[in-house]
């Protein structure tokens, strides 16, 4: 049975990249909507064209001066030494590139439209979003904005007091804890791979009470999810009663993600969807990281289909095969021929793995935190 979903999105991802070399070089967003559409998952009626934010909106978590050097490197195509010094802009991780404002704008543009869509309620997904790296006065690790702090101000500002942010990519969301974990109103929720850049989050990072995260130790599996699901993220935003959630479902905790080391399946992710979903009225899903194009596609529309109601099926069908099988990942040397079950499936078989002490241990301490907390 469907549910009344909604999808933002934009051409804007089908052209643009950072640069060949670089890990965000691959199709995402645009692989999810043809995906989906070729599925018959994504009618024009639940499809938004994401606006752009104005520069001037941006001034809500990102400083002025910040927003105006971004402006100029798009517009110039260049930065001087001091831009790239102080607001990390034109850097290798953070380059220069053609749509660099109005990729990560456009994100944003997605984010605060949630709030107001979600004003009465529903449920909103934006592949697009996730760029949670993002600090007030400089880019971080690939994000340019940080639309999930916008996301978060929106929906409070269109009625929802208290937001829970639940994050299972493998790297910490240390811009979004950089806005909100001195908030009494938000709930900030992280899971990442341990020893993981930016190698924050710590288990004893408290913020005022509300900010938990459980770094997982390198090769855990979906059962090491289903732990912390379980024993954390559920009871965390449980007991928080949230008017809204917004998830933050990177791709790149998947076995199959060059850019960490740990081996779930997408059966981690989705379960955790699954379970998150009847714990507010309002809810954002949100893209992040994933940086195998066939990874990242394949769950960010398993999790569209999760979120709108769809079966998803153990074999797909022609035409969505054909979508898979036209992407290509340029300068990718450990695969050169994709897994026949990249190409014609959205989910892997469960990948159980081991569950370490130190997980257990670390499970247990933010259990003890959050028996206080309540």
């Amino acid at each position: 049975m469907t549910v009344s979903a909604r999808f933002i999105g934009s051409e804007i991802y089908r052209g643009s990249s950072y640069g060949d070399w670089h890990p965000l070089r691959v199709p995402r967003v645009s692989t999810v909507m043809d995906l989906a559409r070729a599925l018959g998952w994504l009618p024009a009626e639940s499809y938004i064209r994401s606006p752009r934010a104005r520069p001037a909106a941006l001034h809500a978590f990102h400083t002025p001066e910040y927003v105006s050097a971004l402006l100029a490197a798009e517009e110039a195509q260049t930065v001087s030494p001091r831009i790239r010094e102080r607001h990390h802009l034109g850097t290798p991780a953070n380059p220069v590139f053609a749509e660099m404002y109005r990729r990560p704008a456009t994100g944003v543009g997605g984010a605060l439209l949630a709030g107001e869509l979600l004003r009465q309620g529903g449920r909103l997904h934006l592949p697009g979003g996730g760029t949670h790296h993002g600090l007030p006065d400089r880019a971080n690790g690939f994000c340019y904005l940080n639309d999930p702090v916008f996301a978060i101000l929106s929906l409070k500002a269109h009625g929802a007091r208290r937001v829970a942010y639940v994050d299972i990519d493998a790297h910490h969301c240390d811009g979004v804890e950089a806005g909100f974990a001195r908030d009494p109103e938000t709930l900030l929720v992280s899971t990442h791979e341990e020893n993981r850049w930016p190698r924050t989050g710590a288990v004893e990072e408290e913020g005022a009470g509300q900010v938990f995260n459980l770094p997982i130790p390198s090769g855990a599996g979906d059962d090491a999810m289903a732990l912390a699901r379980d024993r954390v993220i559920l009871p965390a935003v449980a007991a928080f009663r949230p008017d809204a959630i917004v998830l933050q479902c990177g791709a790149d905790a998947l076995l199959e993600d060059p850019q960490s080391r740990l081996a779930m399946s997408g059966h981690a992710h989705l379960d955790v969807l699954r379970a998150l979903l009847p714990l507010a009225p309002r809810f954002v899903l949100m893209g992040g990281g994933g940086y195998n194009p066939w990874g990242v596609g394949r769950l960010w529309t398993a999790a569209w289909g999760v979120l709108s109601g769809r079966e998803i099926p153990e074999r797909l069908p022609g035409p969505a095969q054909a979508v898979l099988r036209g992407l290509e990942w340029r300068g990718q040397k450990r695969v050169k021929m994709p897994p026949e079950a990249w190409l014609t499936s959205l989910v892997d078989p469960p990948r159980p793995g081991a569950i370490p002490d130190m997980l257990r241990a670390r499970v247990a301490a933010l259990e003890a935190r959050l028996v206080a907390w309540v």
